[in-house]
């Protein structure tokens, strides 16, 4: 029971949480992720970030309502600051912008709609990690190693490494991604490419890390995705969000050696508590998960961006007519 887009003009609305969950436009559906519906327009995409949430792998029945809109405008955020680094498919958030065909619907999903161009993908998932955190804490415990390069002996989970890493992955279509060494991507799509994706990621990672510094967070780990327009590089898909990313508070971290997420762990550690097995279905979230999860995303926004989330406008995603003539 959330909001829905439909090409019909209609807008199911979530009375309870005001989530949007599934968007339907008059334009051909190039791919329904576990958060972005994504529409064809020929040499560019538009992106539209729903309030979906997924945990353990599984789209939640429950959205966080204005998630979608944090995760398009800090995208937009880092696409602008980021451009000098690596160019980027980002083009508007504007829906006036946007092909005249897509009218009204777009404007309803005005904040969440990002249009881009259409690159092609590389099927890896660029990861960078500055500190000793999650997945790369696992394997470190076991190998003393994180993507398969050795690190000192003696780091506990939270700490600093000694220099940022790059550990790609796999992108898989469902599932876990697999996390793979450097040299093993080089096998699969050539040395030269390979080494451009490391560059760019670290330098992605420096830039990004150091603003977030200056907002009062550590970016622990992120995940870059790249495409190709002829040769090249592009940065695409999403950037530096708490979707793609781990932030902690740099003044909890220095006083404490907190490392409390500001993302869904919240998520994560209720379905822990309640016990679900992670076979589907998801069990719906209680309203009080779902707004701690909603002021953890506004807060990354506020203190990234300097200032709160908009408001949306009158009837942006809710109870607008939401598309034009014709069905999808």
């Amino acid at each position: 029971m959330s909001d829905v887009v439909r090409a019909d003009g209609s807008v199911r609305d979530d009375l309870r949480s005001g989530a949007v969950m599934e968007t339907h436009l008059d334009a051909p559906l190039f791919a329904r992720g576990k958060v972005r519906d994504v529409y064809d327009l020929g040499d560019r995409l538009l992106l539209v970030a729903t309030d979906r949430l997924s945990a353990f792998d599984c789209v939640l029945p429950t959205g966080i309502p204005d998630r979608g809109r944090v995760l398009t405008g800090l995208s937009a955020f880092w696409f602008d600051r980021l451009a000098g680094i690596v160019r980027t498919h980002y083009i508007t958030t504007d829906p006036d912008r946007c092909p005249p065909s897509l009218g009204e619907p777009v404007r309803a999903l005005a904040g969440r709609a990002m249009l881009v161009r259409k690159c092609r993908r590389i099927d890896f998932e660029c990861v960078v990690r500055g500190y000793l955190a999650g997945s790369a804490w696992q394997e470190y415990r076991a190998t003393g190693r994180a993507g398969g390069r050795a690190l000192p002996a003696g780091l506990r989970p939270g700490s600093r490494l000694p220099e940022p890493i790059f550990t790609p992955a796999t992108k898989a279509t469902s599932g876990h991604d697999e996390t793979i060494t450097p040299a093993e991507m080089a096998r699969r799509i050539g040395a030269p490419l390979a080494r451009r994706l490391e560059e760019a990621s670290l330098a992605l990672y420096g830039a990004a890390a150091a603003t977030a510094e200056r907002c009062g967070f550590i970016l622990v780990d992120t995940k870059f995705e790249f495409g190709l327009e002829g040769d090249e590089l592009v940065l695409i898909d999403e950037a530096v969000t708490p979707d793609s990313s781990r932030f902690w508070d740099a003044a909890a971290y220095a006083a404490t050696g907190s490392t409390e997420s500001f993302d869904k762990q919240v998520v994560r550690d209720y379905l822990e508590r309640i016990g679900w097995d992670k076979v589907p279905p998801a069990p719906a979230l209680p309203s009080e998960v779902v707004e701690a999860t909603r002021q953890r995303y506004l807060e990354v926004y506020r203190r990234l961006v300097g200032h709160p989330l908009a408001a949306p406008a009158a009837g942006a995603g809710r109870s607008a007519r939401a598309d034009g003539p014709g069905t999808h």
